[in-house]
């Protein structure tokens, strides 16, 4: 039995460009095979128990299986009946090797389809604010590889019809272009381009971690060696570069530049890491909690099949809702137990049978509230919140200790103590002091547990919500910039 292959484009880094092609088929996926550049974001889309293959880790991609070995895995993974993703970067037919994984599945008779990408060539320039097109400027798009070729341990610029590049007007883009460029810049002049022509390095497009430098052809390595630039990036050449001083949006998003920790488990993280995202944050999943079902599932089955008999059912969290319904229902506009007691406030609970499947260990600030006023309240294990397995401690701590992190975002006292049991508390007491990384929690239940385990909250919204909370750090880091 034969499974299929999906080429799915993963856009140029921004989560919010994948295709909902592409993301229906993430969700359907039996294995990911994936590009290193392909952001953590996205992989949050594939359902647990999926197979995630990474295709090299090191910059220059010196641990990149060869391509051979990658159409063999996508071959025996299809042959092995699995639905397979392999999520290429930007477009897989653009610049990318699609095509020869396509004609390698043709040859092995494996079924596939390819799902196109939003291209780097085009997404990149946008969000630095600089259209490829203009009716004064350029009608004309020409796109090129920047990849470098070698002759023997020589470093050279692609093999290119640089004397047509340099004389054929219109916009020329470079991808995979930044470790040649000065070798592009010299190729393009020595054919004749001005030196003056405006040009544009863009690193890491899309994405919290842009960084633009603008000059012009025989000015941008310097340029760009001066500010630090580096690989991924996309090279503009043209004077549609010039437009980029009137229509710049992206770097101007309030939490731009701003790195941010989500703490939250990675199938609930969306939520809050869309409104970060949506400010200009680059967001570092770091989820310290997955969700399991109870140790004893029993008191949860025998709950439910008996809940026709109870007057109320509360609910807690999200989390308490999925595991006993196919769906959420909102309870409280306060979203912790004192809201829940508030909104139950002018019910009369005596003699009432009220059902509250929630986490291990919960608080019991509800249910002793509930039997105070004189409720019978059944107590029932519908989930436990436990440290996840495979969290990335190494990477999360260099990144502290560089001080390259802005905020850690905590949702609950769950997440806090795992985070500190995951770091170790002394660890923990060292990296996140002297408000560099800010820490902030979303409401005062969870700023408690903060502040009980050593640590200094400095943000903490008014009301309970993500969308609060990414407004409450748009406001202190406003503060911090004044």
């Amino acid at each position: 039995m034969s499974g299929r292959i999906y080429l799915v484009g993963a856009g140029p880094g921004d989560p919010g460009l994948l295709t909902r092609r592409g993301e229906r088929c993430l969700a359907a996926a039996d294995v990911v095979v994936h590009d290193r550049l392909v952001g953590p974001r996205l992989l949050d889309l594939v359902r647990p128990g999926a197979e995630v293959i990474a295709l090299g880790r090191s910059h220059d991609d010196r641990d990149r299986p060869s391509q051979a070995a990658i159409e063999a895995l996508l071959v025996e993974r299809a042959r092995a009946g699995k639905t397979v993703v392999r999520l290429k970067n930007g477009d897989p037919f653009l610049l990318g090797r699609g095509a020869e994984e396509a004609e390698a599945l043709r040859r092995a008779d494996v079924p596939f389809e390819i799902v196109p990408g939003v291209s780097s060539a085009f997404a990149v320039p946008a969000y630095a604010g600089i259209p490829l097109t203009h009716r004064d400027h350029a009608s004309l798009v020409t796109i090129a590889t920047g990849h470098q070729a070698r002759v023997g341990e020589e470093a050279v610029p692609p093999a290119l019809p640089w004397a047509a590049l340099a004389h054929q007007g219109g916009t020329l883009v470079f991808l995979m272009g930044m470790r040649q460029m000065p070798a592009i810049m010299a190729a393009l002049i020595a054919h004749g381009l001005a030196a003056d022509t405006p040009t544009a390095a863009i690193q890491s497009g899309t994405t919290g971690a842009q960084a633009t430098v603008v000059a012009t052809a025989g000015t941008l390595a310097a340029r760009v060696r001066a500010a630090g630039l580096e690989a991924p990036g996309v090279v503009v050449v043209g004077s549609v570069v010039t437009l980029r001083e009137r229509i710049a949006w992206f770097e101007e998003r309030p939490l731009f530049g701003r790195r941010i920790v989500v703490t939250r488990p990675r199938a609930q993280a969306g939520a809050l890491a869309d409104q970060l995202e949506a400010k200009g944050a680059e967001v570092i999943p770091f989820p310290t909690i997955a969700i399991a079902p109870p140790s004893d599932p029993v008191p949860l089955e025998r709950a439910v099949a008996a809940a026709g008999g109870y007057d109320w059912i509360v609910f807690t969290s999200a989390n308490g809702v999925e595991a006993f319904f196919a769906r959420f229902a909102a309870t409280a506009e306060d979203y912790r137990a004192e809201g829940l007691v508030a909104a139950l406030a002018g019910e009369d609970m005596r003699g009432r049978r009220v059902l509250l499947p929630r986490a291990a260990g919960a608080r019991p600030v509800l249910p002793e509230a509930l039997r105070a006023r004189g409720a019978q309240v059944d107590e029932v294990v519908a989930y436990r919140a436990l440290p996840p397995a495979g969290a990335d401690v190494t990477g999360l701590t260099a990144a502290l200790e560089a001080g390259s992190v802005d905020a850690i975002t905590f949702t609950s006292s769950s997440t806090v103590r795992n985070f500190v049991a995951l770091l170790g508390r002394p660890a923990t007491a060292r990296l996140l002091a002297n408000g560099r990384p800010a820490v902030a929690c979303i409401g005062p239940v969870t700023a408690a547990t903060a502040r009980d385990l050593g640590l200094r909250v400095d943000v903490m919204p008014a009301a309970y919500t993500a969308a609060a909370l990414a407004a409450a750090l748009v406001q202190h880091f406003g503060k911090a910039a004044a």
